[in-house]
């Protein structure tokens, strides 16, 4: 695509979460979740990204396995409209989150979604590093399921009602398993191959996009140190319930 076509991907982009966003304030919310809507619907919004980027990741490198032998200048119509999507629901998102939480509270995604985003502008606007690009995404699978816990914990899905002791869901302590292991694998694992490939590949970048890749990963990495204690503290270890839908 060129520049003005990208533009336009990435603009109606912004528009369609926008849309989807508002859709779900005429849907029926949780009666549990009635105080966070805002929180309900932007989890939601966050869901349908994942859900769609995660497969469309997935598609790109199972129909053109050949994007893995050189992620820096080759690329492909799938693989660079991927991007342009992602990067307008991360620009939506962005907004979305500034303009209805606390900077106290949304400080962390605020500076994630400023690294994707320049990241993504970089790979979108100079058609490399798209493939690159495309690697990063498959970290939103495990989002995927992130976003489904903290549906069902705002939902106060979390304990089953047929018992009087505590206990979590069947459907609660399957999410929360996936969400452990898929962790592992499409977060922990991805941004480990994606360090050793800016190593093994930094003679060949330019100083500053050195720096941008190695700042966005090093953000990436602590936030998902903090996702993965988190995680484990609240379902793993702790005998507390979290019911805020935080993570």
């Amino acid at each position: 695509m060129d520049l003005k076509s990208t533009l336009l991907v990435v603009a109606g982009s912004v528009c369609s979460f926008k849309l989807l966003n508002t859709i779900l304030r005429f849907l029926p919310t949780p009666e549990q979740a009635l105080n966070k809507s805002w929180r309900w619907r932007n989890i939601s919004t966050s869901l349908a990204h994942s859900s769609l980027s995660g497969a469309w990741a997935v598609l790109c490198f199972y129909l053109q396995p050949q994007l893995l032998e050189d992620l820096i200048s080759r690329h492909s119509l799938l693989s660079h409209s991927l991007v342009a999507v992602s990067t307008g629901y991360f620009i939506h998102d962005f907004l979305d989150v500034a303009l209805n939480r606390p900077y106290k509270q949304s400080w962390e995604v605020l500076l994630h979604h400023s690294a994707v985003l320049s990241c993504f502008g970089l790979a979108l606007t100079s058609r490399l590093y798209v493939g690159y690009s495309v690697v990063s995404l498959l970290i939103e699978i495990n989002s995927v399921f992130l976003h489904i816990r903290q549906l069902l914990l705002l939902s106060g899905r979390r304990n089953r009602t047929d018992t009087t002791t505590p206990r979590p869901s069947v459907t609660y302590s399957v999410t929360s398993w996936l969400t452990l292991v898929t962790m592992f694998v499409f977060r922990v694992c991805t941004v480990s191959w994606m360090t050793r490939w800016l190593v093994a590949h930094s003679e060949h970048m330019p100083r500053f996009v050195l720096t941008m890749g190695a700042t966005g990963l090093s953000l990436i990495s602590i936030m998902n140190v903090v996702l993965l204690y988190r995680l484990i503290r609240a379902d793993f270890i702790s005998n507390t319930h979290n019911t805020s839908g935080d993570l």
